[in-house]
């Protein structure tokens, strides 16, 4: 079957680099002398038919915008049978031969149900919680990574000033990989992650010895899928009396203009996921692996948990001594 049209939605939380993958997959396809079409607010937009075709002009000044064109919404109704088969219906019946879907694992799940529905499909993996698997990275991590390595810069320097610790909450509910990058990054005294079970007594205990040695400040980093920075922050104070001030990154780790390596991410990839179709591949997510590009199937992905990379994991907590 020769591929004629092709549409693309972004789903789930926003991730800054959708924007660039958006605009690769469009500029693609029309190199390619395919039609596309932009739906709106995911899977949503697509059960209820909010689907409009997309040029050059619709991707115009956009590489450099986080958040996604497209919109996102939650989307119930896809986790419905019923849902599911409207999708469908509604991309045969406008004659769409395939789909282009950017997300994360809800989204990949989405994909995966309307491939087994015969919809050609293909997921890039827009979060910023680099928590899909065959992929060494996802789109909108390496920025979310950049914006807490640099708040916690900013708050070394009051945190130094005052000789105070600080406890720093960021995204992450089932991987630790933002912790665990900017932990490292940044030299975290300690980092909170839900793969590992870290005792945060012994956490107190070696931030008072270190302040008891002459150190002037300490950071510590938490996955949000560990628990909330306010409890570890007054479990501290319980045990050994210092009272670490809590930063709640939230949402700001998600906006925000995307890094160099995410805009290159995001365009490798899109093009990549639109070669994928026009070659008659289907229900495949695409990632990067050791740099190179890979296609793999996305019923496997949604059924395989990221790996931890518990190498990287003890080479920070080496060197945060």
């Amino acid at each position: 079957m020769t591929i004629k049209s092709i549409a693309v939605l972004t789903s789930g939380g926003d991730s800054q680099g959708m924007n660039a993958a958006v605009r690769s997959v469009v500029r693609s396809a029309l190199f390619n002398g395919l039609e596309v079409y932009g739906v709106q607010r995911g899977y949503y937009g697509l059960i209820h038919d909010d689907i409009r075709p997309m040029d050059l002009r619709s991707v115009g000044d956009i590489i450099q915008r986080g958040g996604t064109i497209l919109q996102t919404a939650r989307c119930k109704e896809m986790t419905t049978p019923e849902g599911q088969q409207l999708a469908a219906d509604n991309l045969r019946r406008r004659g769409i031969d395939g789909l282009v879907v950017i997300g994360g694992d809800g989204s990949y799940q989405g994909a995966n149900k309307l491939g087994k529905l015969g919809i050609r499909t293909m997921g890039l993996p827009g979060t910023i919680d680099n928590d899909i698997p065959f992929t060494d990275f996802t789109i909108g991590f390496d920025t979310a990574v950049s914006i807490v390595v640099d708040a916690i810069n900013k708050l070394r320097d009051t945190m130094s000033s005052h000789e105070r610790a600080s406890v720093v909450e960021v995204m992450g509910r089932h991987c630790g990989d933002i912790a665990l990058y900017a932990g490292l990054a940044s030299g975290a005294e300690a980092i909170l992650v839900p793969e590992m079970n870290v005792n945060v007594d012994d956490v107190a205990h070696r931030m008072k010895q270190n302040f008891e040695h002459g150190k002037r400040h300490s950071i510590i980093i938490v996955a949000e899928g560990v628990g909330k920075g306010e409890d570890v922050s007054a479990r501290i104070t319980e045990l050994v009396g210092i009272e670490p001030r809590v930063t709640v990154l939230g949402h700001i780790q998600r906006g925000g203009t995307p890094t160099h390596n995410d805009r290159i991410l995001a365009s490798r990839l899109g093009d990549f996921a639109v070669r994928q179709l026009i070659a008659g591949e289907s229900g495949k997510a695409c990632g990067v692996i050791h740099g190179q590009l890979v296609a793999t199937d996305i019923d496997t992905v949604v059924h395989t948990k990221k790996v931890f990379n518990q190498e990287m994991y003890e080479l920070a907590l080496r060197l945060s001594q």
